[in-house]
């Protein structure tokens, strides 16, 4: 391989890196269905294995590589105020009217009339700060099954990928469900029922490289002192 062809293969796995923002949620984000060795009856007319479930069994996720829809419902808000102030004052005065030097008996601030020394000193202090941040995310996700503990809580995570144009965005999100929040006429479950959410809001294209600081800039950004 020339240097030509090394030069486009470096770009073209960096270009591909760059495509896909690093993700923090549980993986896999998806996870095939586990077959069930389980003694059944074989298809019919109407019966079919793959598909069948109890009489009485609801159509809640229950197993791995069931589908689940996550309805995004955050809304966050965080303040902090605080203020502090502190004084110091002193005040130091003192006379002296003669001084006698024994055995001399020489007075040499006689012909001063004495001596006075005022002193004193005054510290103020005074400190605010104020702290306001607001997060606002709603959104539908469906996830995948991709484990079941031993309790029966569900861990899901899934991704949702929408390209318009050259930008791409990433929902993703992943934590822990409770098969009972889980409504069974729309099965689905908010997010604020979600045990160790994860939920990430990301986006990949030209427009977001544009508001992203270049690495150069942020070494001595880091570095230089002033």
């Amino acid at each position: 391989m020339n240097r030509f062809g090394f030069i486009l293969l470096l770009l073209s796995l960096l270009g591909g890196c760059a495509s896909t923002p690093p993700t923090s949620v549980h993986q896999p984000m998806t996870a095939r269905p586990v077959h069930q060795d389980v003694p059944q009856a074989g298809n019919g007319s109407i019966y079919q294995v793959a598909s069948a479930r109890p009489l009485f069994e609801d159509r809640r996720a229950r197993y791995v590589g069931d589908t689940l829809t996550i309805n995004i419902t955050e809304s966050n808000k965080a303040s902090a105020e605080s203020a502090s102030n502190a004084s110091r004052t002193a005040n130091t005065t003192a006379n002296v009217n003669a001084l006698n030097v024994y055995p001399f008996n020489v007075k040499p601030l006689t012909g001063l009339g004495g001596l006075n020394v005022d002193a004193g000193s005054s510290n103020t202090f005074a400190g605010k700060g104020d702290v306001e941040n607001t997060n606002a995310f709603t959104g539908t996700i469906t996830v995948t099954v991709i484990e079941v503990y031993p309790n029966g809580n569900l861990l899901v995570s899934g991704e949702k990928q929408v390209s318009i144009g050259h930008q791409q965005e990433f929902i993703r999100l992943s934590g822990v469900v409770n098969p009972r929040d889980i409504r069974s006429e729309t099965h689905s479950v908010d997010s604020s029922r979600v045990a160790d959410a994860r939920i990430e809001y990301k986006a990949s294209g030209y427009i977001s490289e544009a508001q992203v600081m270049g690495w150069l800039a942020r070494f001595f950004l880091s570095v230089l002192p002033f």
